[in-house]
């Protein structure tokens, strides 16, 4: 008899993964040509050519006792230092190598710091829409996570909600830009309002409040927009990071977290962190791959293939009829669903072999979300079944 948590983690599980697996069974029956899967964040992209040269490197030039063996627990001090280095240079920072902890994928440091900080009855604040595994991330740990509800004029937080939901049981706030699902970006003004409430409220209650920025999609950004890197607004401030994106590397399970030297209690938030990686079974973050992402720090995907997609995405929806704002970084976009009930747009659009998401699972319901990491091809197929499935339904 399994748990009674998983239980309702089985009954709730992720409708992104169902979606995922609809498509591949409707490509048995239609071929994959024939059906236009948007459901899963999954890069289209090759990982760029230093990736598989820097594999090669590795493997033929260090040992394998210390390519493949265990090392501590935050990961090899020389990979920590060449990320925190890099980090400097790009956003003007102070960072060493104890500020970094190597993790298994941005979700695998997301648990390590939930489970270093957390309580039961802790609270966790985050924005809709948001990446529905925060729920389950920070239930692992018997927390509760409580969702400000959207803005979705802007997509920005909305702080003026977010104020009234801090209490003396909030033990973090969780971000994510650019966002998944609504890929906006927070701006710099957002981020310094956001830090000017948590050091307001910190001072009233006389607690801790942490900031986590999880920052899987940082490099995908358009039209020369910003990320703002949190850390300089706000010193409770960790960042989750994750090459899953840029990289092309989902499947390597290869991130970091960056703690810095201001946090509260940081001596032991360091030492809690590296336990909490031993204790939850990663023990350290792929070997490897940490050599990998240590000699590629300045490898990108290829930007425009995303921004000739979103382009093309964008401009037919709108055309359409569609209503949604033109997403300024990682690669979905989130359309207002053209019926109320956004799990039954979801069903008819299924009807044509389109796999979308319903904004119900990222906490904003009325919406959907489309994964443009695909083939350009892909949408171009399927740009006459978005036209049809909107006649249909005016």
């Amino acid at each position: 008899m399994i748990s009674k948590k998983m239980h309702e983690y089985v009954k709730n599980s992720s409708v992104i993964r169902a979606m995922f697996e609809e498509g591949r069974r409707l490509s048995t029956i239609y071929g994959a040509e024939n059906v236009y899967d948007f459901s899963l964040g999954n890069p289209n992209l090759e990982p760029p050519t230093e990736v598989k040269k820097a594999i090669l490197e590795i493997l033929n030039e260090e040992a394998p006792t210390t390519v493949h063996g265990y090392m501590n627990n935050s990961g090899y001090e020389d990979v920590r230092e060449t990320i925190a280095q890099s980090i400097n240079r790009k956003f003007d920072t102070q960072f060493h190598k104890e500020n970094i902890i190597m993790s298994v994928g941005a979700g695998g440091g997301l648990n390590v710091i939930f489970k270093t900080i957390l309580d039961p009855g802790d609270e966790v604040i985050t924005f809709a829409p948001f990446f529905g595994e925060y729920k389950n991330y920070v239930a692992n740990f018997d927390a509760t996570l409580l969702v400000v509800p959207p803005d979705t004029e802007t997509f920005q937080p909305n702080l003026e909600i977010f104020e009234s939901y801090i209490t003396k049981k909030t033990k973090a706030v969780l971000i994510n830009s650019p966002n998944n699902p609504s890929g906006v970006v927070y701006s710099e003004s957002t981020l310094q309002q956001l830090a000017d409430i948590l050091y307001q409220k910190q001072k009233e209650m006389d607690t801790t409040i942490y900031l986590i920025s999880d920052e899987p999609y940082r490099e995908l950004a358009y039209d020369g927009i910003e990320v703002p890197y949190p850390t300089k607004y706000y010193d409770n401030t960790i960042v989750g990071y994750s090459f899953s994106k840029s990289l092309s590397l989902p499947g390597e399970r290869i991130g970091y977290l960056v703690i810095p030297s201001e946090v509260d209690d940081f001596e032991n938030m360091i030492s809690a962190a590296n336990i909490a990686t031993r204790i939850l079974g990663f023990v350290n973050a792929p070997s490897l791959f940490q050599k990998v992402a240590a000699k590629c720090l300045d490898a990108k995907v290829d930007l425009e293939y995303y921004d000739r997609n979103r382009t093309l995405l964008y401009d037919s929806l709108r055309s359409f009829g569609y209503e949604c704002i033109k997403p300024q970084g990682a690669f979905y976009l989130f359309v207002k669903s053209p019926l109320e009930d956004d799990g039954a747009f979801c069903a008819k659009a299924k009807e044509k072999r389109i796999l979308l998401v319903p904004g119900s699972s990222f906490g904003c319901p009325g919406y959907v979300r489309i994964a443009y990491c695909v083939a350009y091809e892909t949408i171009q197929r399927s740009l006459p079944s978005f036209q049809a499935l909107m006649e249909e339904l005016k």
